[in-house]
């Protein structure tokens, strides 16, 4: 369209000065545009062009103004062309001279803030970037341009970004994608491209993945080729997490092939440094397997012309993942010379370069023979990541970090399991290394909810949503469209989620000796999976002893079997000759689990109660149908900590009693355990509301609740309970001011958990437990409405004569061990 422009104008006369201006103006825009879809030199041979009329204009404000413009607009093109040095200069020449001007220039000025303060950002300089944005921000404000407003708070995001403040980047994206959504800019996807990368440095890859794949056909359609690539790299990225390393190669290379077609050096580079880590990823996965002395060589070639082009942490990077090859091949003493070229991390620095350079000392003092080095940069490392977590709001953030300590963690967990395997001693270091390395979501006691009006009008807007399509799809009605809008919903509402307000304040990591003392006559086994087989830490009247129970792979995939065998078990009216063969099938996988795990575990418990700290693939374990634990009292905890703190949680409060729609059967009838708790409060019929459950819910001692439910593995905050009128969804349970102490959910599957890295299991269940609650009780498979009344019968019976928890399922579930699996979540 600029170049159609310029041949309407015809060819130059000095005699139509209006046509002159506009002619400036076509070109400065058409610069822009030829140096990012062409070349650099493309674009500032346009601004000469531009200079050149520019001078044929006759003196005066226009003139005077357009001077600033091409000149700053030269600028822009050099920073885009890696040229900030001159960049530089060209703004220090020209700005105060236009900021001397007054408001008379004021739009020229608001973006050229605005520019600089992005050079700033890209010279690692975030003070005086921070400065720059914060003075255009005033200016948009006060002239009223909005859509500038919108991409300078943008910006804001970026400078949050490259700071580690996640949360804070994400909520100024989020005003930005506000602003554009009400404007129609065509400035959102880049948003969501930036956004992604926030949720990256979170660890969050699968959300990230999904702005992406909004993002890049957004990119596509408006010919945004260098976004395209850009957008591409991420995507890589969050491929690379997801351990997709064929996709994350081709990404890779699309990306560069279009930089190199476009005279984009450095982004070229970049993208070649993202294949290069897929390479390198996949062949650190393989323990195996040697790598190549290729591999190394390639990266460090890398660096140094990474480095070259001022390209500082990423030039870091490339080093590190050929020191971590490098030392896998045992040249140890190549690997330590190449580290040393690594610089220290500054303040700008993400976390993800930081753990691996932790991880490379780490690995560098094993391959010398050092593993106390190596243990304290494990240590130091975790303290680090930890410090990042606290800052971050929502459960996802604070569980997303894990990802980036997960293989410094699993280095020191190796170090310390053989040194205990050896010497027979180390159980006690060993578990606490476990402690420090899983489930850290769980040890942040929640602060009070800052309430966004935004977040609360999507959540019930998502309600409405789910009730019209579970209300269309009994009628047979179709509901494509509106299982659209429910993901576009989910995805807004959880982006809102992420800053809403600092998820929790931080508690230390139980110490061994103190959970010895809260522990008194219980066990406590503390699972881990190292190479292929299962280890359990059992901590028993204040001994710690390490304990080698059998092969991993073939203890998941029959757990995996039964947990089957129970989904096809659970219709009340099966056919008795089918019946009895999934109970065969079942019973013999339940008695493998048994010689494999809990065999040799239940010798030495006698009646005591039993808490099992999982590791993710047995959170869905039942452990209640395995026999030796049969009627045994059992309870499972994500961490040790975890159970300490819900251990110490005492709280009283009335018995909320809350049945939702189309519960079929007696385990509908919440009415009936009025006769358990007289003095219940009772919220069935059309009175239960996602609304009144939830704050029945806030401040009750124990809640029972019944009510067709589903696990999201995709995005575990927004699984939910079906009630009248639409969903409850975990997300709303987590910022309960007094959340009840117990809970009993008689609705299938919501003790399901999905497992991020770090063991940190989210889910409905869990979303409780990290909120406050003490114990949850709720099956991990399909329940038969007669079983599932049954159960909550005698399970009721039992509390209300005050047996506790855990005691009290395993022995309701002793009578049908099979047909009702239920675990006790918590302290029990």
């Amino acid at each position: 369209m600029l170049r159609r422009a310029l041949v309407l104008l015809g060819p130059v006369d000095t005699d139509l000065v209006a046509r002159l201006e506009i002619r400036v103006r076509i070109l400065i825009s058409l610069a822009a545009a030829e140096a990012e879809i062409a070349s650099q030199e493309d674009g500032l041979a346009r601004l000469a062009e531009a200079e050149r009329i520019r001078l044929l204009l006759p003196d005066g404000d226009v003139r005077h103004e357009l001077r600033f413009v091409v000149g700053l607009q030269r600028a822009v093109v050099l920073m885009r062309a890696g040229r900030l040095e001159e960049s530089l200069a060209l703004n220090n020449a020209f700005l105060p001279g236009l900021a001397a001007e007054g408001a008379k220039h004021s739009l020229v000025l608001t973006r050229s803030l605005v520019n600089l303060a992005w050079l700033h950002l890209e010279m690692s300089n975030p003070d005086a970037a921070y400065q720059d944005l914060v003075r255009a921000l005033e200016l948009a404000v006060e002239h009223g341009y909005r859509r500038l407003e919108g991409k300078i708070r943008h910006n804001l995001g970026d400078h949050a970004q490259l700071l580690g403040d996640i949360p804070e980047a994400l909520r100024h994206y989020e005003q930005a994608a506000a602003i554009f959504v009400t404007d129609g800019s065509g400035s959102l996807p880049l948003v969501r491209l930036d956004q992604a990368k926030a949720l990256l440095t979170a660890g969050l890859a699968e959300e990230a993945a999904r702005h992406l794949d909004d993002a890049i056909p957004e990119f596509q359609r408006n010919g945004a080729v260098h976004l395209v690539a850009e957008a591409q790299v991420a995507r890589a990225g969050a491929a690379i997490l997801e351990r997709d390393y064929a996709l994350a190669k081709k990404l890779a290379a699309s990306a560069r092939r279009s930089f190199l077609r476009r005279g984009k050096g450095r982004w070229a580079e970049i993208a070649a440094l993202t294949r290069l880590r897929a390479d390198a990823v996949k062949v650190l996965a393989d323990r195996e397997k040697k790598p190549s002395a290729k591999l190394p060589d390639h990266l460090a070639d890398l660096a140094i012309r990474l480095a070259e082009l001022g390209l500082r942490d990423e030039a870091g990077a490339a080093r590190m993942f050929a020191v971590r090859l490098l030392i896998r091949r045992d040249e140890t003493a190549a690997a330590q010379g190449l580290l040393a070229q690594v610089p220290k991390p500054r303040q700008t620095t993400p976390i993800d370069h930081r753990m691996l350079l932790r991880l490379c000392r780490a690995e560098l003092a094993v391959a010398s023979h050092r593993p106390r080095s190596a243990l304290a940069q494990a240590r130091a490392g975790l303290a680090e990541l930890g410090q990042i977590r606290d800052r971050m709001g929502g459960l996802d953030l604070v569980c997303g970090t894990a990802a980036h300590g997960e293989e410094l963690g699993k280095l020191a967990l190796t170090l310390v399991l053989k040194k205990a395997r050896r010497s027979g001693a180390g159980a006690k270091s060993l578990f606490a290394w476990l402690e420090r390395t899983r489930a850290q979501v769980y040890r942040y006691e929640p602060l009070p909810v800052i309430e966004d009006p935004a977040l609360a009008r999507h959540i019930n807007e998502m309600r409405h949503v789910q009730g019209t399509i579970q209300a269309r799809r009994l009628s047979g009605e179709p509901v494509g469209k509106l299982e659209e809008r429910y993901d576009r919903l989910q995805q807004e509402a959880t982006r809102l989620g992420w800053y809403t307000s600092q998820w929790g304040r931080p508690r230390p990591v139980s110490a061994p000796e103190e959970v010895v003392e809260r522990l008194g006559d219980r066990v406590l086994v503390s699972l881990m999976g190292y190479r292929d087989t299962l280890y359990a830490v059992v901590v028993d009247r204040g001994r710690f002893r390490l304990v080698k129970l059998g092969p991993l792979a073939e203890i998941v995939e029959t757990a995996r079997q039964l947990h089957a065998d129970l989904d096809a078990l659970a219709p009340d009216n099966l056919p008795a000759p089918l019946v009895e063969v999934v109970t065969g099938s079942a019973r013999r996988r339940a008695d493998k689990l048994d010689k494999l795990i809990s065999a040799s575990l239940a010798k030495t418990l006698e009646n005591r109660e039993l808490i099992i700290v999982p590791i993710g693939s047995l959170y869905a374990l039942p452990w209640g149908a395995l026999p030796s634990l049969h009627g045994h009292p059992v309870s499972i905890a994500p961490s040790a900590t975890a159970w300490v703190t819900a251990s110490g949680r005492r709280s009283e409060g009335p018995v909320l009693l809350a049945g939702g729609p189309g519960v079929p059967g007696s385990v509908g009838e919440v009415r009936n355990l009025r006769a358990v708790y007289p003095q219940a409060r009772l919220v069935d019929g059309k009175d239960a509301t996602s609304e009144a459950v939830l704050s029945a819910l806030d401040g009750s001692g124990m809640a029972h609740l019944v009510a067709h439910g589903a696990h999201e593995p995709a995005n575990a905050l927004f699984s939910r309970l079906e009630l009248v009128g639409g969903p409850l969804y975990a997300h709303e349970t987590a910022r309960l001011a007094n959340p009840p102490e117990r809970v009993v959910l008689a609705a299938c599957e919501l003790a399901m958990s999905h497992i991020r890295p770090g063991e940190e299991a989210l889910g409905f269940a869990g979303t409780l437990l990290a909120s406050g609650s003490r114990t949850v009780i709720g099956a991990i498979a399909r329940v038969g409405d007669k079983a599932a009344a049954d159960a909550m019968s005698d399970l009721h019976r039992r509390l209300a004569s005050g047996t506790a928890p855990a005691l009290a399922l395993a022995e309701a579930m002793a009578a049908d061990p099979l047909r009702r699996p239920f675990l006790c979540l918590g302290a029990g």
